[in-house]
Order: C-alpha cells, then sequence, then structure tokens
C-alpha cells in the first residue's frame, strides 16, 4: 500500500532529468501544466507592486485603506470558489477542460484588469483571476500526479510548486521592469495574460488524464496515452496497476456508505480517527496563513515603505528579495523535510517566526519613537503652492507618525537623507509634485528612519523561517493524515479553511496598520504565531515514515499523544508492531 505523500528526493530527480530528456512528452505534458502553477504564482504575486502605482492613479485607493485591501483580497475569495467548483468540474468534465477554462478566466481577468476605468472594475478583474487562481491551485498538479511515471511522479509534482513561487519571483521582477513604463500597473496586471494564452493553445493539443479517462470506462484511451509515456515493456504493468488502484478507490467510497456531502460529512465526523486527523489538518493551514504570510507576500512594497523607504521604485527592488528567499526556501524543504520530519520542521520553522516578528515589531516601534517633527516653518514654505494638512495645529508637537495618522489622509515632505523637521501636507497629486520639486520625498505609508534596514533584515529572516517549513509541511501533512476514505473530502475542509484565513488576514493588514500601529500589528502577529506553536505542539502528530494504515492506528490509540514520536515504525519487526498498538495480535 502506498506509504504517505511521494516526496522527491535526489536518485528521483536525476530519473526525472533522464527520463525528461529520452522521452520529450512527458516534459511537454508536466510543463504546460505547471503553467498553471507559474500563472498561480504571479497572479498572487503582481497585485504587491502594482498596488503602488493603482493608489498613485486613482484617489480613493490612495485615501482608503479598505479599497487596497479588498483589491488585494478579491482575488483569494474568487480561489475559495474557485476551488470549490474546481474540484466538482475535475470530476465531471475532467483535468484538461478544467486547466482551459482556469485559463479563459485568467485571460479574461487580465484583460479586465489591464483597460479598467476604476478601481470597482478592478475588484471585477481580481475575482475573475482569483477564480482561475481556484481551479489552477487543485488541477495543475493533480494533472501533473495522474500524467506522470509512477517513479518520478514526486519529482515532476514538486515543480509545480517551484513554478507557484517562481511565478511570485517573475512578478516582482516584472513589476520593476515596468515602473518606467507608461501605463505601470496596467502592464503589470495585462502581461499574465500572455501565459495565460498559450497554455490555452497547449492544452489544446494535450491528452486528458488517463487516470480519469480509465475511471470513466475509457480503457484504450487511456492505454494510448501510457504508451506515449512509459516504454513499451512497462505498459501493461502499468494498466493493470491503474486498474487495481481504481477499484481500490471505488471499494473505499463504497465503503463510506452515504454518498450525499452531507451524509459523507456526517461518517467522516463520527471516527475519531478522522477527529484528530482533521483537527491537525485544520490548525497546520490557519496556521499557515495566521502568522501573516501574505501580509508580507501581498503588501511586501507597501511593508518596504512602512519602515522609511518612500520611492516606489526602491520598495519594488527591496521586496524582490523576499520573493527569492521564499523560492529558495521552497527548494530546501525538498531536501529537509523527509531528514527532520514534519511536526519538527514545523515548529522549528514557527519558532523563527515568532523571533523575527518580535524583531520586526521592536523594529517598527523603534521608528515610530524617532520619527522626526513637523515643523510649522516648513508647513509655511508650502503654504502658497499646497494645502497643509487640515488637522495640523502648530500649538501642539506632531511628529510624522501624528501627520501620516490623521483623519483625513496627509502627507510627510521629508528632506532626503537627513531626519530633519519637515511639512505635512494634505494628500493629493499638487502636494506630491511640489514636494518632489524641491529635492524633497514625500512618505504616505511610513516615516524616515534610522531603522530601515534593520527592518529588511528583519522580513528576510521571517521569510527564511516561514518558507521551508510551514510554507510546505501543511500541505504534505493534510495529504498524510487523512484515511484514505475520507481523505477528498478532509482535504477539501482544510484547504477552505487555509484559503478563508488566507482572505481574513488580506483583507484586515492594512486596516491593523492604521488602527493599531505597524509595531503593534507585527506583535500582534507575533502572539498569534506564538499561540500557533504551542497548539500545533499539542495536537499535531508526526506523519514521516509512517504508511497511511500506520498513520490511522496511531490516531486510533486510547492512549494516543501528537507529542510522542512513531518516527519510522513502516521499519520494525511484526512483534514490535503488535507491543506499540499498530497491528491486531
Amino acid at each position: 500500500m502506498e506509504g504517505g505523500v511521494n516526496v522527491a528526493d535526489k536518485a528521483e530527480f536525476k530519473e526525472c532529468l533522464r527520463l525528461t530528456w529520452t522521452q520529450p512528452y512527458i516534459l511537454r505534458l508536466v510543463l504546460s501544466a505547471g503553467i498553471g502553477g507559474l500563472l498561480f504564482g504571479y497572479d498572487t504575486g503582481v497585485i504587491s507592486g502594482a498596488l503602488l502605482y493603482i493608489r498613485d492613479d486613482f484617489t480613493a485607493v490612495e485615501k482608503s485603506t479598505v479599497l487596497r485591501e479588498t483589491i488585494v483580497s478579491m482575488a483569494v475569495a474568487g480561489a475559495i470558489v474557485g476551488a470549490a467548483f474546481g474540484g466538482w468540474m475535475n470530476d465531471r468534465f475532467g483535468r484538461r477542460p478544467s486547466i482551459i477554462i482556469a485559463d479563459a478566466l485568467f485571460f479574461g481577468g487580465a484583460v479586465i484588469m489591464a483597460f479598467s476605468p476604476t478601481p470597482t472594475v478592478i475588484i471585477i478583474g481580481r475575482v475573475f483571476v482569483g477564480l482561475g487562481v481556484g481551479m489552477a491551485s487543485m488541477t495543475a498538479p493533480l494533472y501533473i500526479s495522474e500524467a506522470s511515471p509512477a517513479r518520478i511522479r514526486g519529482a515532476l509534482v514538486s515543480t509545480n510548486g517551484l513554478l507557484i513561487t517562481g511565478g511570485q519571483f517573475l512578478a516582482y521582477l516584472i513589476n520593476l521592469a515596468f515602473t518606467k513604463v507608461p501605463g505601470t500597473w496596467r502592464w503589470m496586471l495585462g502581461i499574465a495574460g500572455v501565459p495565460a494564452l498559450v497554455q490555452f493553445v497547449l492544452m489544446l493539443m494535450l491528452p486528458e488524464s488517463p487516470r480519469w479517462l480509465y475511471r470513466k470506462g475509457r480503457i484504450e484511451e487511456a492505454a494510448s496515452i501510457l504508451r506515449k509515456i512509459y516504454p513499451a515493456s512497462e505498459v501493461e504493468q502499468e494498466i493493470d496497476a491503474m486498474r487495481q488502484s481504481i477499484e481500490e478507490e471505488v471499494r473505499l467510497e463504497g465503503s463510506i456508505g452515504e454518498q450525499g456531502l452531507i451524509g459523507k460529512l456526517r461518517k467522516a465526523l463520527g471516527s475519531q480517527v478522522v477527529r484528530r486527523g482533521l483537527m491537525a489538518g485544520v490548525i497546520v493551514q490557519v496556521a499557515q496563513q495566521f502568522v501573516g504570510i501574505n501580509t508580507v507576500m501581498y503588501y511586501s512594497p507597501t511593508i518596504v515603505q512602512l519602515a522609511g523607504f518612500a520611492s516606489n521604485n526602491t520598495a519594488m527592488a527591496l521586496s524582490l528579495i523576499t520573493s527569492g528567499l521564499n523560492a529558495i526556501g521552497s527548494i530546501v524543504s525538498m531536501f529537509f523535510v523527509d531528514r527532520a520530519g514534519r511536526r519538527r520542521l514545523m515548529l522549528i520553522s514557527l519558532v523563527g517566526i515568532v523571533v523575527w516578528l518580535a524583531v520586526l515589531g521592536g523594529t517598527f516601534l523603534g521608528a515610530a519613537h524617532h520619527a522626526p517633527a513637523v515643523s510649522d516653518m516648513e508647513n509655511q514654505l508650502f503654504a502658497n503652492r499646497t494645502q497643509t494638512c487640515p488637522e495640523f495645529n502648530p500649538n501642539v508637537h506632531w511628529s510624522c507618525m501624528n501627520c501620516l495618522k490623521a483623519a483625513s489622509t496627509c502627507g510627510f515632505c521629508a528632506h532626503q537623507g537627513e531626519l530633519l523637521p519637515g511639512a505635512c501636507l494634505a494628500l493629493n497629486d499638487m502636494s506630491r509634485r511640489t514636494c518632489h520639486a524641491d529635492h524633497m520625498e514625500f512618505y504616505t505609508e511610513g516615516c524616515p528612519n534610522n531603522f530601515g534596514w534593520l527592518a529588511l533584515i528583519g522580513l528576510g529572516a521571517y521569510i527564511v523561517s516561514y518558507s521551508p517549513g510551514m510554507g510546505t509541511v501543511p500541505w504534505i501533512v493534510n495529504s498524510e493524515i487523512y484515511p484514505l476514505r475520507f481523505r477528498g473530502i478532509c482535504g477539501g475542509i482544510a484547504a477552505v479553511a487555509n484559503w478563508v484565513s488566507n482572505l481574513i488576514v488580506t483583507q484586515t493588514f492594512l486596516s491593523l496598520t492604521k488602527a493599531l500601529g505597524t509595531s503593534a500589528t507585527f506583535f500582534l502577529f507575533c502572539g498569534v504565531s506564538a499561540l500557533a506553536l504551542v497548539i500545533v505542539f499539542f495536537t499535531v502528530p508526526e506523519t514521516k515514515g509512517l504508511q497511511f494504515e500506520e498513520v490511522e492506528r496511531m490516531l486510533e490509540r486510547k492512549d494516543y499523544k501528537p507529542w510522542k514520536r512513531y518516527q519510522g515504525v513502516g521499519d520494525l519487526e511484526p512483534a514490535r508492531k503488535r507491543e506499540i498498538g499498530l497491528t491486531e495480535p
């Protein structure tokens, strides 16, 4: 019986390189489907930079944090719906049509956003893109898995994860490339339509998943595809293995009894094994989002500006580092997840996250306390050319932080490279232009300070701590911890929990920074991460090296303790397995 998720190792990657060179048809299948992962990463990452320029073009977006959050988070909301419909479409119509429909949504969303006349239309485009992201997030790896030779399946599926982080990194590069081009954000968002169109054309020329065809009784079609993937001597063996696997799958589905969603859910929750597994699976998915990762991935340039770097170009360039570190972390995870273990890697990751979020909170707190003062004399220099912030009172001491928190939305005009008193001006294009014309810098998110580089180091260290552990392991745990017969419904519940948590964090981050302050917001995420560390320790077991049957036996034990090690029980002698309760006497 299959034992856990198929995680690629060095030997598998070597075999993968050899086979894709000798059988290019495999590479064509994988890369064509993998464009979905690239689009997933690009469309979730590109908004972080585009938002800076959307803000400059639309005053309503500049003045409303809620509107900015909505532009970012509507893709996440669309992804929740897309993932739900994607599961149904995968089973009903097949993997290939689902990818083609996702491409149409990606392309449509990109075109809508590129020609958006108002923020509302941008939001509509983001919803379309989100629907595509939700469908691609589950369909692309499924297609790759079912169309790959078994011995290199882990390596090929892993490429989809790499393409997601690679797509995010590409988004930052393209954002940086278009900062000087007229139309800036329109190009950034619209260019995603190109790979979507390419994949649409490629998928029209590729076959359906052989496993889906076999499940639908189209056996000869499935066999003809397998002949292109496997050497002739292995085709019959693979067809027989697929037949046995599908028969077992049908048998397990039949053992559930009731076929409706509510009936399956009732049956699942009636099992102590499923309840324990589902609790662990949902907790790690929620924790993955509530440690605040998507505040960094979606708002990275904004966070850089909060750290005291006012220029859009500088913020874009510096935030590129975080995306690169995230991609590197995904690669590191492949080499350590089977050595360190899932549970240990998550706990180590959470410790690092707590430490570096505390450093970020402290850094922003120091920056706020040392913010330059607002000078009445500086304000008077601009009085004839622009409008002073309405709330400013020369008889009350104000710092840059007071200026940026003003109810009418104001900006701080500061001397470049020096922490000297500056002017607090009403936030509008005239103020920005006038400030820049005097060779000064206009700050709208954070204040000039000497702590900015420490914030960047903390941000990078946070990503390094997050990516190899909490970034990838929760998905692996969810692929291993449920009984086979309930894996679909339980995995779906955990995935929805992940997307909903993502939506909550994305929709509230900027509002939290306005209401609580940047330092308090990061301290809040630090506290939540510390709580997650404790909860994960007491609720999530180690699944490394366990076959699915052994995980089930572990979860049903009367003396079950999530923190107790069951590592390597698959290799124990039968007598020892009986002793620890993993087999019947």
